[in-house]
């Protein structure tokens, strides 16, 4: 592929996203940026989050690590999938019921105002390190493949990379988010299918003869019940993968802000319900491709990478094909830029309603507000972002976030657990204490799990946080009066 070929192919790929842009924020205001009038039909956020879901981190570390893991992300997979009707059951009546813009003032309804402001600092903290890293994959895909050989430097590649994204969301937010992240699902979805198709082709296999083979490698083994202490025993990776749901999705502002632009309470769910089960679908969709990418790389003799976070861009766009190597371009685009435009909308929206006041500020500043806030978040990935590529010593970054979000969101998942479970009020000014508190002990608890038993924590580091946050703010409550 030639970089003007490229250059052309994104350049037409963001003047669409720009054209949607325009439609959806016509005549926006505040509401529409942080709610979307509550106008959103259910079936296009169900299918715009799987974009935001996705995003660039499952688009190239999971069919990378499918050499060392095989299938085995897959119980991962079906735990989120019974997570996300826990969501929808449990999360979203509390959410619409009380009409919420921000969820964390369930926490403040709940606790009190420190409570509060301890729920959205914390979203604030993870989903900024969550979705930095996620846009890191593609800002360092793009500056490798494209922009290096322009002499251009990463910082640069970055700040390009979040400046599009700021334009396109700056003015309509929410309600332009819900019309971009289903488009670029669109070419996500399609960049894989037309991945395997291709390999399919060039191993001279058909659909058929292509599943078999695929079956019979010995990628293929998804369920482990050998051994208990194993990273992928099978009840560990499934009751992570359920609480990894519940608290990067019921609990993100990020996520259920879309769910919350749905007209009712049913639609929300219907939406929810039925984005589960595509989900899992599209999950195997990318295992499928990884291992596709893995025979395809040891029948045509080719060298695999150290760091299997570039192997699918590196066949993509040096070995596959114009075709694949175009369709990959635009789904790592579209995956990254998927999840981090609906990030910074809600960083913005959690920022301004939960600290700022938002709703009491005059009309005329609202839109002056909002707007430096947005900046002031693309000023914060672009930092981090650019740190990250200083310090990285080569961990496959899909690891590196969902350990990350076990230490971030695990005070909220025993936070909200309480909350739903207990009736006993807390001392309110104490909570934060217990936030920071949780996820040291955790560290501690997995470190002596592993020297004293040689017992390894996979994703279950979640579950240990939230359960010291839930006992931490049993310690701290008291009896609720009637």
């Amino acid at each position: 592929m030639t970089i003007s070929l490229i250059i052309g192919i994104l350049g037409a790929y963001f003047a669409a996203l720009l054209f949607i842009a325009w439609l959806t924020s016509r005549n926006a205001d505040s509401d529409a940026f942080f709610t979307g009038n509550k106008q959103s039909a259910w079936y296009l956020v169900a299918f715009g989050m799987i974009g935001t879901s996705v995003s660039g981190v499952t688009f190239i570390s999971v069919p990378g690590m499918v050499n060392a893991n095989g299938f085995s992300y897959f119980q991962l997979i079906l735990g989120n999938m019974a997570g996300y009707f826990v969501v929808a059951g449990v999360l979203m009546p509390i959410y619409y019921k009380s009409n919420m813009v921000s969820i964390y003032t369930y926490l403040e309804e709940r606790y009190g105002y420190w409570s509060y402001k301890s729920g959205s600092a914390i979203f604030l903290l993870s989903r900024t390190l969550g979705s930095s890293l996620r846009l890191y994959l593609a800002a360092e895909v793009l500056h490798t493949f494209l922009f290096k050989d322009l002499g251009v430097s990463f910082a640069v590649t970055v700040g390009i990379t979040i400046a599009l994204i700021w334009i396109y969301t700056f003015k309509g937010g929410v309600k332009t988010i819900v019309w971009t992240d289903s488009f670029q699902t669109l070419f996500l979805v399609g960049a894989v299918i037309i991945s395997v198709v291709v390999i399919s082709q060039q191993l001279g296999w058909g659909v058929v003869e292509m599943a078999h083979k695929v079956h019979e490698s010995k990628y293929s083994t998804i369920f482990h019940f050998e051994e208990i202490g194993a990273s992928n025993y099978f009840w560990k990776q499934f009751i992570s993968g359920v609480l990894i749901t519940i608290a990067m999705t019921g609990l993100d502002q990020d996520l259920m802000q879309k769910n919350l632009t749905c007209k009712n309470l049913g639609e929300a769910q219907k939406n929810m319900y039925w984005f589960s089960v595509v989900l899992v679908a599209v999950n195997l969709l990318f295992l499928t491709l990884g291992a596709l990418l893995y025979m395809y790389a040891g029948e045509k003799g080719i060298e695999i990478p150290t760091q299997t976070d570039f192997f699918y861009p590196m066949l993509a766009l040096k070995s596959l094909g114009v075709i694949a190597g175009v369709f990959f371009l635009l789904g790592i685009t579209a995956s990254s830029y998927a999840s981090s435009d609906s990030a910074l909308t809600a960083l913005t929206t959690a920022f301004c309603i939960d600290f700022l006041n938002f709703n009491k500020h005059k009309k005329e500043n609202k839109a002056r507000v909002r707007t430096y806030v947005h900046v002031g978040f693309s000023v914060l990935f672009f930092i981090i972002i650019v740190l990250f590529k200083e310090f990285n010593q080569g961990t496959t970054v899909i690891v590196m976030v969902l350990k990350a979000a076990a230490y971030t969101y695990g005070p909220l998942l025993g936070m909200f657990a309480f909350g739903i479970i207990s009736k006993r009020s807390v001392k309110d000014g104490v909570v934060p204490f217990i936030c920071v508190l949780s996820p040291v002990l955790t560290l501690c608890v997995v470190y002596g799990l592993k020297e004293v038993f040689d017992y390894k924590t996979a994703f279950e580091d979640l579950l240990i946080n939230g359960i010291i946050t839930y006992a931490g703010m049993y310690v701290i409550s008291t009896k609720k009066e009637k």
